[in-house]
């Protein structure tokens, strides 16, 4: 009696490890971790967004007649701001929007740094250089989140789809593979601005 209890206990141990091995519970904590990440993301471009702004009526003072760069970035913003995306039901359409979308308020923000380095007495402003800086952190921060959330897809995607952990996924949760981040929609976003005066 004692031996098959033994074997019971010994069996239920294994199959429990085997279990837990198998991706029943980091499947669902890396998908979480996907979407924590993104939101992330999406939290700098939020940043961003509101630190633009502040940039635009700083420039405006000094560069008043530099208006369709100025009102570019404005627009830029607008679209970029009303793009909006859910990490739990994210598809690879969306995320192509909100990519182009943030490309696009990027290549302004470009041009406007381009049409900034007209103006001395600007680049001096202690305002404008400590928005500058800002915003060079947020660019980083970014940059850094998107990292982030490219290797958490990439772990949750290797779960979904590599052996033993894509049979637990097929069986218990039929996950996706999730879209990964791509610079679609940001075409020209290796070339450097250009602004003609």
């Amino acid at each position: 009696m004692k031996l098959k209890r033994f074997y019971s206990l010994f069996t239920l141990l294994v199959l429990s490890q085997f279990i837990i091995a198998c991706g029943v519970r980091s499947l669902p904590m890396n998908k979480n971790e996907v979407e924590a990440r993104l939101a992330e993301v999406t939290n700098q471009y939020k940043r961003r967004a509101d630190l633009v702004p502040n940039l635009v009526s700083t420039v405006k003072g000094y560069a008043s007649h530099e208006q369709e760069t100025l009102e570019g970035v404005v627009n830029a913003r607008a679209k970029a701001s009303q793009i909006s995306i859910d990490p739990s039901k994210i598809s690879p359409q969306q995320l192509k929007e909100f990519q182009s979308a943030q490309g696009s308020l990027s290549q302004a923000l470009g041009r406007l740094m381009v049409v900034v380095e007209k103006y001395p007495d600007l680049k001096a402003d202690k305002n404008f250089r400590d928005l500058q800086a800002q915003l060079e952190g947020t660019e980083n921060r970014i940059t850094i989140a998107r990292q982030r959330y490219i290797e958490s897809i990439k772990e949750f995607n290797n779960l979904v789809t590599v052996f033993p952990t894509n049979l637990t996924n097929k069986v218990f949760f039929h996950f996706e593979k999730m879209p990964q981040w791509d610079v679609v929609g940001t075409e020209n976003i290796q070339e450097a601005p250009k602004v003609e005066f």
